[in-house]
């Protein structure tokens, strides 16, 4: 047996005999650290003839590689028996149910912009974003609203403050979403159809008014639109997100500054033990305001007048979820939790798609 051979055996004895990582670790030095025997066996090949240097740095290196991966060997082993013993004494029941985790929830009020947004894409409009802080004119002026108008009291709108000496018009939080229906037609030009959901801003807090609300504005532009048209979008929207088989709308004559002639719409409805049922009954109730662009938007907008026309119609995304989920405080809606969605119907997270059916 060469000296080789017995210094083999005496550390794949001793890699097999180390109770523990610490102690494989000596043998690990003792044969392959810096000052280890192989190690230093391996410095002495500079000594030999060039024969005796090939025959015996041969030996040394497959020698050193064998306890190398018997180090590895037992390392891994040490580790699996270590594992074995922590998992006799650690254990997992399996069939038990596992620990309640919170829902979430979509928001009513999202749920049913997500809604009319599958609704009105099914009727083709797209849908159109704007700035929530509006120039006094994308605001007022574009949309034929003139200086005295209520809406452009401080009582009524929300003003961005100006420094002082600074004398242009000032900035407002959006008092209605009109103002993207003139951002998406000076971008677009016609014909246009688009609906453009989001919040707006105005000085209200009651019991079916909040200073932040939402709404959603519709705008459809090309060569023959008529009331018609907008009379049969309004009840097929009204259709599809109420979920009843029809509708009855009453157009009541009115006024607002950017459309002419200007219609409020109320739907049919009936209350039953302190439930309202649209579609049925002798009721109305007002949803919306509508009516035929006013030829001074459309050219404010770079739209001719003379050539194009068309409708507009605007409602409250929040007023319509109270009349289809039943809720009676708008307020609600800004202190609500996860049992009050719940009581209303809204479950986790289900989203409304655009084929009108229910994902998650």
């Amino acid at each position: 047996m060469t000296a080789l051979d017995t210094l083999r055996g005496k550390y794949i004895e001793a890699i097999s005999s180390a109770a523990d990582e610490a102690a494989l670790e000596e043998v690990r030095l003792a044969a392959l650290g810096k000052k280890g025997e192989i190690s230093l066996k391996m410095r002495e090949l500079g000594q030999m003839s060039p024969e005796e240097r090939q025959t015996t740095g041969a030996a040394l290196n497959r020698l050193r590689d064998e306890i190398d991966a018997s180090l590895r060997a037992r390392k891994q082993g040490l580790a699996d028996a270590a594992l074995d013993a922590r998992l006799k004494t650690e254990w997992l029941d399996v069939t038990l149910p596992s620990r309640p985790r919170r829902a979430g929830t979509i928001h009513p009020v999202s749920q049913v912009m997500a809604e009319l947004t599958a609704i009105f894409a099914d009727m083709g409009f797209a849908v159109a974003e704007g700035p929530q802080v509006e120039s006094d004119w994308f605001n007022f002026d574009a949309l034929n609203i003139p200086p005295e108008h209520p809406a452009r009291q401080e009582h009524d709108t929300f003003f961005m403050a100006r420094a002082e000496g600074d004398d242009r018009p000032p900035h407002v939080l959006r008092t209605h979403t009109s103002p993207v229906q003139i951002r998406a037609m000076q971008a677009q030009g016609a014909p246009i159809r688009v609906i453009a959901p989001g919040r707006v801003y105005r000085m209200d807090m009651d019991q079916t008014h909040t200073p932040m609300f939402h709404q959603v504005e519709g705008l459809a532009i090309d060569r023959d639109i008529s009331m018609a048209n907008l009379k049969w979008v309004l009840e097929e929207f009204c259709r599809a997100f109420f979920e009843v088989p029809s509708v009855e709308l009453r157009f009541r004559a009115s006024h607002f500054p950017f459309t002419e002639p200007s219609a409020e719409v109320d739907i049919r409805c009936s209350w039953e033990g302190g439930q309202l049922r649209i579609g049925e009954g002798d009721g109305w109730l007002e949803i919306l305001g509508s009516g035929m662009v006013h030829p001074k938007v459309l050219a404010a907008a770079g739209v001719n007048p003379d050539e194009w026309q068309g409708f507009a119609f605007g409602m409250g995304i929040d007023r319509i979820a109270m009349l289809k989920y039943g809720i009676p405080d708008l307020r609600a809606f800004f202190e609500s939790d996860l049992r009050w969605l719940r009581h209303y119907g809204f479950a986790a997270l289900d989203m409304p798609d655009l084929a009108g059916g229910l994902s998650r």
